[in-house]
């Protein structure tokens, strides 16, 4: 393709490079939401992030939490936080973590600061800082190298497998072979093609990982008494045209290309190296871009089909869509049409192309949909009950 390798972006001290300069209040427990929500409600340029749960968890569930947060709030997109906690020992072990990637972190305990209305006054103060202090980092010209990509897809019809994925995968192709990283997710939706990512593993050990991870999840659900292979395609699919759940797995696992993968990566986790990278993550959309939000991710592309409008908090998300329906009726929602392939005789080449520079032109600043109208949304995934 010929759309271009680089995009203006901001160099983090740890090298890492943003799409994105939030300023971040995170709640690292879900009593303090309240106050989260009001420190950013006066500051500009503050995104807050709220979260359930974060009291009451134990053992995998509680390091899966505790690496989320500190994974959101290391993202390269932020150029600093402000934890927001009710008591030190919690807060300051979400704030060390994040720390330690060279970011500007600031804390505020709710109990420490004698309430809540003293708690957001000085949240705020320190907010006020946090801001003023990034608005000096300026974009640099950065090459593809720099980008790591989340693929996801949602909403998924008959054109999401033949058009929206695909396109996407050629983006994922492009950014791999240019040095960049790609991270896919969704692992109920493996199922039916899992052999064919396992062929595509760097060692026998990831093919292992891979078709593990899909066993696992299809053994959890029928211990709970629910065949995801009769449950899936969900309602909205079958509305799109899909009818079996290999025919939909075989359309989402397109977004991730056809590269090598290197490996399967934890819930949040970050990748140790550059390529495409399969992230274990639950299907439904908000838990699974925060996952790969979590882990780094600093752009995603999300196809639909027949229309879901969700977008990451941190991450800049790219709705692309090849249904010519669901582009004239939910054309606000929708960042690149890539209905020609269907309807037109648009060459794939063609609407990837044009995919190519739009993602290019996201990852230097330009605002996306979900971003424009704020339809975005935090959701840490639970794997246990809270004690």
């Amino acid at each position: 393709m010929q759309g271009g390798n680089a995009f203006w972006g901001y160099v983090r001290e740890d090298g890492r490079v943003g799409t994105r300069n939030h300023i971040v209040v995170l709640a690292c427990m879900d009593n303090v939401n309240p106050v989260v929500r009001a420190i950013s409600q006066l500051v500009a340029h503050t995104v807050p992030i709220t979260v359930w749960y974060g009291r009451g968890q134990f053992g995998r569930d509680a390091d899966i939490t505790t690496r989320a947060l500190v994974g959101l709030g290391s993202n390269p997109n932020v150029a600093g936080v402000l934890v927001v906690g009710l008591e030190p020992v919690a807060t300051w072990r979400i704030a060390s973590g994040i720390g330690e990637t060279g970011k500007l972190v600031e804390v505020v305990t709710v109990q420490e600061s004698g309430g809540s209305i003293s708690a957001v006054a000085e949240g705020a103060r320190l907010a006020a800082k946090l801001v003023k202090e990034a608005s000096r980092l300026h974009r640099e010209r950065v090459g593809v190298e720099h980008l790591v990509v989340g693929v996801e897809c949602g909403g998924s019809d008959t054109t999401s497998g033949i058009a929206a994925n695909p396109c996407i995968g050629m983006i994922s192709d492009h950014v791999v072979d240019h040095g960049g990283t790609v991270l896919l997710s969704e692992t109920s939706e493996f199922m039916g093609a899992e052999h064919l990512l396992a062929q595509r593993a760097s060692t026998p050990a990831v093919a292992r990982k891979i078709l593990e991870a899909v066993r696992r999840i299809e053994e959890e659900a029928l211990r709970r008494g629910v065949d995801i292979r009769g449950a899936n395609p969900v309602p909205d699919n079958i509305r799109g045209g899909l009818t079996t759940i290999e025919e939909k797995s075989l359309g989402a696992i397109a977004k991730g290309g056809t590269r090598p993968i290197q490996d399967v990566l934890e819930y949040a986790q970050r990748p140790t190296g550059r390529g495409l990278y399969i992230m274990d993550t639950p299907a439904p959309a908000c838990e699974s871009m925060t996952g790969l939000s979590a882990g780094g991710a600093t752009l995603i592309l999300f196809a639909t089909g027949v229309g879901n409008v969700i977008g990451d908090v941190l991450c800049p998300t790219v709705k692309v869509c090849g249904n010519p329906q669901t582009v004239a009726a939910m054309q606000d929602n929708i960042d690149v049409d890539v209905s020609g392939i269907i309807v037109s005789g648009t060459t794939m080449e063609e609407a990837a192309e044009r995919l190519l520079v739009q993602t290019l032109d996201v990852g230097s600043g330009l605002l996306t949909a979900s971003e424009v109208f704020r339809q975005q949304e935090t959701a840490i995934a639970r794997f246990e009950p809270t004690v």
